[in-house]
């Protein structure tokens, strides 16, 4: 364990950030799951720029790759214009 002051503070703040990462990811899986699930070109429509812009602002924060969120979103913009 850690014994400089510093070093403490740097443990508790790399906890906090990687809680916020993980919830971020995750939130972003949900709604591609969701994305990919939707059958109504509807609601894809509506949701397909909000999951784009959190796969951006996922690969923007090295919490993923930046061409896994390209990936993505190639995937799900040709999943949104097949419906």
């Amino acid at each position: 364990m850690a014994n400089h002051k510093s070093a403490l503070k740097r443990i508790r703040q790399d906890e906090k950030k990687r809680e916020e990462n993980r919830y971020q990811h995750k939130t972003a899986r949900n709604a591609v799951r969701n994305l990919r699930n939707s059958s109504k070109k509807k609601d894809a429509d509506e949701l397909y720029p909000k999951v784009a812009s959190m796969l951006d602002k996922l690969a923007k924060r090295n919490i993923i790759h930046k061409n896994k969120a390209a990936n993505l979103k190639s995937k799900l913009a040709k999943h949104v214009n097949s419906l």
